[in-house]
């Protein structure tokens, strides 16, 4: 199979200088503050943007350990397939995040309830939109059970390089 290979578009910033004690979803970081730089040579992409509520940060996980197909994630104590997860220790480690969008300024945007580490590599980013992006499910696995800990759940480390 071909190797892929993306290029960065910006740098995410927060107030989060490491990893441990990261909130680990933006319901967790609500009111975290933090900018969007999006390198001048893609701020043309940016056009329209401030129609958009919310926006859908897809960026690296650049401080992740080695991937692993099993894990214990944050807000459990059992061992899961890494895909049943949103674990960063993944084979490609991607992530995403929803985040209310404030304010553009040249091509800085600010956005709130940001769940990442300063300094995180963007990769992409899209509107969020309800009427494409929210489904009613039936089930959450085996978060259904865990999902009272999100208040209190922070990164501890444990997918640290």
């Amino acid at each position: 199979m071909n190797e892929i290979k993306y290029k960065p578009i910006g740098i995410i910033h927060s107030p989060f200088k490491e990893p441990r004690g990261t909130p680990i979803q933006p319901a967790n970081a609500k009111g975290v503050e933090g900018t969007v730089e999006v390198f001048p040579e893609y701020s043309e992409g940016l056009k329209d943007i401030e129609g958009f509520s919310h926006i859908i940060l897809i960026y690296h996980f650049h401080l992740s350990k080695k991937s692993s197909l099993k894990v214990k994630p944050y807000m459990d104590d059992q061992i899961h397939g890494i895909f049943a997860t949103r674990a960063p220790s993944r084979p490609n480690p991607i992530g995403i995040s929803v985040v209310p969008l404030v304010r553009i300024e040249g091509n800085t945007l600010h956005v709130r309830d940001v769940d990442i580490v300063d300094r995180t590599r963007l990769l992409d980013i899209k509107p969020y939109v309800p009427e494409f992006d929210r489904k009613d499910v039936d089930r959450i696995g085996w978060l259904e059970k865990k999902l009272h800990k999100l208040p209190t759940s922070k990164d501890d480390g444990r997918f640290e390089v």
